[in-house]
C-alpha cells in the first residue's frame, strides 16, 4: 500500500496592537532544519521552478509580499509523470503561513507582487543538496498552473 504523498500547511496569526505586529506560527518547531535562504525575485514574470530532492525536504514562508507556490509529487525523476498532480498555494505575508514539501517533490514559485521575500528552509546541508539535486522545466506540468486560481 502506498501512502499519499501531500504537502502540509502550518498555519498561523497576527496579532496587532499599538505597538504594531507579530506575526507568527507556533506549530512549526523546525525539526530537522539544517539551513535557510530568502529569495526575491527581480520582478513578478519570473517563475522559478521546477527543483526537487529525493531526500530533502523544504518548507516555505512568504515574509513579505505573496507567492504562488506549486508542487508536485516526482515518482522518478530521471523520467517524471506528465501526470502528477500539482498541488498550488498561495502564500501571503497577510496570512503567515509556511508549507512544507516532503522529499520527492518538485517544487517552484512565482511572485505575485514586487519586492516579495521567500524564506526556504532546508533538512540537508549545502553540500548533501547539492548531489541529490534535480531540475525539471517550470513550464513541465503546463504553463497554466503558473495562473492564480
Amino acid at each position: 500500500m502506498t501512502k499519499k504523498r501531500k504537502t502540509i500547511i502550518y498555519s498561523g496569526d497576527i496579532y496587532t496592537d499599538y505597538r504594531g505586529q507579530v506575526r507568527f506560527i507556533n506549530d512549526f518547531d523546525f525539526k530537522g532544519v539544517k539551513r535557510f535562504y530568502q529569495i526575491e525575485n527581480a520582478n513578478t514574470n519570473i517563475i522559478r521552478a521546477f527543483h526537487g530532492h529525493k531526500k530533502e525536504a523544504k518548507y516555505v514562508y512568504v515574509s513579505l509580499g505573496s507567492i504562488l507556490l506549486c508542487a508536485a509529487y516526482v515518482n522518478d525523476f530521471e523520467n517524471p509523470s506528465k501526470k502528477a498532480n500539482v498541488e498550488k498555494h498561495i502564500l501571503t505575508d497577510k496570512n503567515p503561513q509556511v508549507i512544507y514539501i516532503p522529499p520527492h517533490f518538485a517544487n517552484g514559485f512565482k511572485a505575485l507582487e514586487t519586492n516579495t521575500k521567500v524564506i526556504f528552509y532546508s533538512t540537508r546541508s549545502l553540500k548533501a543538496s547539492k548531489v541529490d539535486d534535480y531540475r525539471i522545466p517550470y513550464d513541465y506540468w503546463g504553463v497554466d498552473i503558473w495562473q492564480k486560481f
